[in-house]
């Protein structure tokens, strides 16, 4: 049986939003999360590098499991 993908994305999580920004993600807030960016292949300018990105607008690629430390990766 297929797990369902996750949807919100916890602190530590690597997320790509706007198909080609990835970023950490450093505080989950109810409707958003707030994104360290690591990589921006667009023309896009972020002040600071960070960013508020709603949980409709992006998809989790790896998930940080903060307690245990453990880094998953997703391969779809």
């Amino acid at each position: 049986m297929m797990s369902k993908a996750k949807e919100i994305a916890e602190m530590g999580d690597y997320i790509l939003f706007k198909k080609a920004i990835k970023g950490i993600v450093e505080k989950v807030n109810e409707n958003s999360v707030i994104v360290n960016i690591t990589e921006n292949r667009t023309h896009f300018k972020f002040e600071g590098n960070r960013t508020v990105v709603a949980h409709k607008n992006y998809k989790v690629l790896v998930v940080h499991d903060v307690k245990a430390n453990v880094i998953y990766t997703s391969f779809k």
